[in-house]
């Protein structure tokens, strides 16, 4: 039986990480926003594995720029509601998604060489972790308690009288 001291550490363990991933994909939101020389061709004509023809579409010079600010924009999105913890679920669901790509893109599987990554995995990567991680932070959003949605709807004066 959990009491309430374990709960409230189990809430505040997960505000932590819903916080950590925020500022992780605002910062990288942010950073490629002011870089004018970045883009994101070379990750994706380097991706490997059973999607290489999909991610090589997207360097097509008809839609690499829209590649680039679509990536951006969910970068920041993730980080901005995450961060504030508003609209927690919807930065949650965003944030899985572009860590699928991410992953999808560059596998960790044994039998692909691992170009234009961080070190050497096998299946599972920081992408994959940190994909999991928003999973938990969906299925268990913290922001009623530690973020914007606590004053939504007068929250907490509940919280408070209570």
């Amino acid at each position: 039986m959990v009491n309430e001291t374990d709960n409230r550490r189990v809430k505040i363990s997960i505000t932590l990480l819903r916080i950590f991933i925020g500022w992780h994909f605002l910062y990288e939101g942010v950073i490629k926003m002011y870089n004018p020389e970045w883009t994101s061709f070379g990750y994706l004509a380097s991706a490997q594995g059973p999607l290489k023809p999909v991610f090589s579409a997207l360097t097509d010079a008809s839609v690499m720029g829209w590649v680039d600010v679509l990536n951006i924009v969910a970068l920041m999105i993730v980080g901005i509601t995450l961060l504030l913890g508003v609209f927690e679920r919807l930065g949650a669901i965003v944030g899985i998604g572009l860590l699928a790509l991410y992953y999808l893109a560059h596998p960790s599987f044994p039998w692909l060489p691992q170009l234009n990554v961080e070190g050497s995995y096998w299946f599972v990567n920081k992408n994959l972790i940190e994909l999991v991680a928003c999973v938990l932070i969906y299925n268990y959003p913290t922001s009623k308690f530690f973020g914007l949605a606590y004053f939504k709807k007068g929250q907490h004066l509940k919280t408070e009288k209570s």
